[in-house]
């Protein structure tokens, strides 16, 4: 229960790696928040963790690309659940094609739900972690965002540009002790990656030394050290989580 009481957020809580770290948190006592674009599927991942972890769950349905509504979750999340001291960036979306094809609105979506929502929360949430004694902000990368990846450059960019947004809030939160880390995540087995052709699968795993795909515990257990106390004097840094896919 290393976590008890303390206020988490997780964004793009609603499946896969946010809803399984949100459990991870739950699981240690937290209080968690999900926020969520779909209603539908935030408040079904928090049902969900309740079941198991009774009154650990709250579900906040928000287009974290959305500033002004990022503003008013927070300040909702503050009043009903308490002030956060971890954050969690792991909303996420693609829109894949090549460059050459790539509509304008795929780019700035892409780029304004990846990028611009891990701005617009740590901006919502900074004040109150500032104030704390063991605040995190944790976000979700790719492996995308160190390598590159043909059809994906609006995808690429955005974790690429995140991982740059990362350093710079470590360096301008250190003062306060606020830590600022992302995790890089390489193929990892969810609803998306389950959808891949078995030669599209095969070819990845080709490429991974450990020969697999990874799983959403594997990330949530990655989080849930990087926002420990054992982890305090660790920030600005970027763990690939991708069976060596990187190295």
């Amino acid at each position: 229960m290393q976590y008890k009481d303390q206020i988490v957020v997780v964004t793009g809580a609603g499946r896969g790696i946010g809803q399984e770290i949100a459990r991870a948190f739950a699981a240690e006592g937290a209080k968690v928040a999900l926020i969520s674009r779909s209603e539908s599927s935030c408040a079904g991942a928090a049902n969900e963790i309740n079941q198991t972890f009774p009154g650990s769950c709250s579900a906040y349905a928000v287009d974290v690309s959305n500033h002004d509504a990022v503003q008013e979750v927070a300040k909702r999340i503050g009043e009903e659940i308490g002030a956060v001291s971890i954050l969690v960036n792991n909303a996420g979306i693609t829109r894949d094609g090549l460059l050459m094809r790539m509509k304008e609105d795929d780019w700035d979506t892409v780029l304004d739900t990846n990028l611009k929502g891990a701005f617009n929360t740590v901006k919502a949430f900074m004040r109150p972690m500032m104030k704390g004694e063991h605040s995190r902000i944790i976000n979700i990368a790719s492996v995308i965002g160190l390598i590159g990846n043909a059809g994906q450059a609006n995808y690429s960019a955005s974790k690429a540009g995140l991982i740059g947004f990362t350093k710079a809030v470590a360096r301008e939160l250190a003062g306060r002790a606020v830590t600022c880390n992302a995790i890089a995540p390489g193929f990892i087995t969810t609803d998306m990656t389950d959808e891949l052709p078995e030669n599209v699968k095969e070819a990845v795993i080709a490429k991974i030394p450990l020969a697999s795909f990874g799983t959403t515990e594997d990330i949530s257990k990655a989080v849930l050290f990087i926002a420990s106390r054992d982890a305090r004097y660790i920030t600005g840094q970027v763990l690939a989580v991708d069976g060596g896919m990187t190295m």
